[in-house]
């Protein structure tokens, strides 16, 4: 990166303290994973020059033809890695695949029916703030105080709100999902069934969770998180059916596909060109994950976890649904006299990240949060085995214990470096 040192010294400063810092420090925010080198070059290539809006073979632009090859790579790859009819690879993130169902499947004013964010569930499920909270009437359903979601209330508040798609998936909920009961009730409502797998996408294409594609008519992810790709979006089928609004072609007249439908509003409907390298990057963690390797690493991420959650749980932390079956943990710190955001600031303080995060029926406000969410799939990227995710816990524990004692948290910082240095991430410097 000699060429940008030289023509952008402050982005070039701000890259180098960057990977300084995701080497040296210890990443546990869930939603965050590494990429491999491979991930970076093609991220970083001259694709990124090249508009192509369409599709392969349908493009608006010329010069396509590689684009083309690159959308068709990363389509087929997805779709034997996740055994499934139909993707499209283009969504831009996670929210802008989720607002491509909106689209598709509602009218703004319909009603739909999400997990409570206060309860785990994501922002685009239906938050007041975000817009399918402002342009759809959105219900909700809950955990109970045991942490769990209890689907026979599902079942009760599908009865009696009716509606029309029911998503499933959450961003800090740390069981794996009945699929086949929330089909049953999705069908019993005359409801479409989404299921929003951004989190555990990595784990359910290596299949050591549940598999939502045989049951739910859509499914979106991210690509990074547990999947270990690019940060971007996408939307998958299991199989791909005639879209059940009758909606037909303009010219033709023919009944649309779920996949067409799902197509028009990726593009023209709720974006422009797709980000091609972009595609390319996601087309590489594809093949990756495709990989043998990659089941071991899933595994490993859910051993990780489960050894996480006990390890808070033997040192008196309250773990939201006493464990987990994912790659997440939620901790409620009431019981420890700290809050999320204090724990948060206290731990970025000894090069530990976490974010604050709200805890069901939480008495604090989402800027304070009464708990913290950890993710052990980056530390796994590293190597962490589950001794090493025990010394973590250990360092927290004492950081927690004693949150502003900045002896406490130098001391810290040297034994995370030391792990660090046994588990290095990046063999380069930016130099």
């Amino acid at each position: 990166m000699n060429h940008l040192a030289s023509q952008d010294p402050a982005i070039y400063t701000a890259i180098e303290c960057e990977v300084d810092r995701q080497n040296y420090g210890l990443e546990l925010i869930a939603s965050e994973n590494f990429v491999s080198k491979s991930i970076l070059q093609a991220q970083g290539s001259v694709f990124t020059n090249k508009y192509a809006e369409g599709l392969p073979g349908r493009r608006y632009y010329g010069g396509c033809e590689f684009a083309d090859t690159v959308e068709d790579i990363a389509r087929d790859r997805a779709k034997e890695l996740f055994q499934c009819d139909w993707v499209n690879v283009q969504p831009h993130s996670g929210a802008s695949a989720n607002a491509a169902v909106y689209l598709s499947c509602l009218k703004p004013g319909d009603t739909f029916l999400g997990l409570d964010l206060a309860h785990g569930g994501h922002l685009t499920h239906g938050s007041p703030v975000n817009f399918s909270g402002i342009w759809f009437h959105a219900e909700y359903y809950g955990v109970e105080k045991n942490g769990l979601i209890n689907m026979d209330h599902v079942r009760e508040k599908a009865r009696s709100v009716k509606p029309k798609l029911i998503s499933i998936g959450a961003s800090a909920y740390s069981r794996d999902f009945d699929y086949q009961a929330f089909r049953s009730i999705a069908d019993e409502v005359g409801a479409l069934l989404w299921m929003d797998m951004a989190h555990p996408a990595g784990l359910i294409a290596a299949r050591v969770l549940n598999d939502p594609l045989p049951h739910a008519h859509i499914v979106t992810t991210t690509t990074h998180k547990t999947l270990r790709g690019p940060r971007g979006g996408m939307i998958l089928i299991g199989k791909d059916a005639e879209n059940p609004f009758g909606k037909v072609a303009p010219k033709s007249g023919r009944v649309r596909r779920m996949s067409e439908l799902l197509d028009s509003a990726v593009f023209p409907g709720m974006q422009g060109g797709p980000l091609v390298h972009v595609i390319a990057a996601k087309a590489v963690a594809f093949n990756e994950a495709l990989k043998p390797n990659f089941v071991q690493y899933a595994r490993q991420v859910q051993k990780n976890s489960s050894v996480m959650a006990d390890s808070f749980m033997d040192r008196g932390y309250h773990v939201i649904s006493g464990g987990t079956d994912n790659h997440l943990i939620l901790v409620d710190l009431r019981s420890k006299n700290i809050t999320g955001k204090d724990a948060e600031i206290a731990l970025q303080s000894a090069h530990i990240t976490v974010n604050k995060n709200m805890v069901p029926f939480d008495d604090k406000s989402p800027f304070v949060t009464s708990g913290i969410r950890l993710g052990t799939a980056a530390l796994t990227t590293r190597g962490f085995m589950e001794s090493d995710i025990r010394e973590v816990v250990e360092l927290i524990d004492r950081v927690l214990t004693a949150p502003t004692d900045e002896t406490v948290q130098a001391r810290v910082i040297n034994e995370v470096r030391a792990l660090c240095e046994v588990h290095p991430l990046y063999d380069f410097v930016i130099a």
